[in-house]
């Protein structure tokens, strides 16, 4: 969901076996990668956590932050992205709870 068309869910589906997908099955649970960052977020984050695993019925929270820089008048924008993933099936308010594992990349961002 974004702001700029005032928070309206989308659904994506992708294959998982497609290139930069952080989802992948193995050996009976979910890994999860961290997600793709651009090169042009800040700031630089060279270490990564590393990949979160998940059984049946459980969920994870992954946050993370950038700030852009715009090429033409400098100004500044924000970007907060939040993944709610669970792994098979799940009640409709299950991102409404605590979260089985969660993964805080937010930083300052000045």
């Amino acid at each position: 969901m974004q702001e700029s068309d005032s928070f309206e869910p989308h659904v994506h589906v992708r294959d998982l076996s497609a290139p930069g997908t952080i989802i992948r099955e193995v050996d009976g649970l979910l890994r999860v990668n961290p997600p793709e960052v651009s090169t042009f977020a800040m700031p630089r984050r060279h270490r990564r956590p590393s990949a979160v695993r998940l059984a049946p019925g459980q969920w994870l929270q992954w946050q993370i932050n950038h700030r852009f820089v715009d090429r033409c008048d400098g100004g500044w924008s924000y970007r907060l992205e939040t993944f709610n993933i669970v792994y098979g099936p799940a009640a409709p308010d299950v991102f409404l709870g605590v979260p089985t594992r969660r993964v805080d990349e937010r930083r300052a961002l000045r």
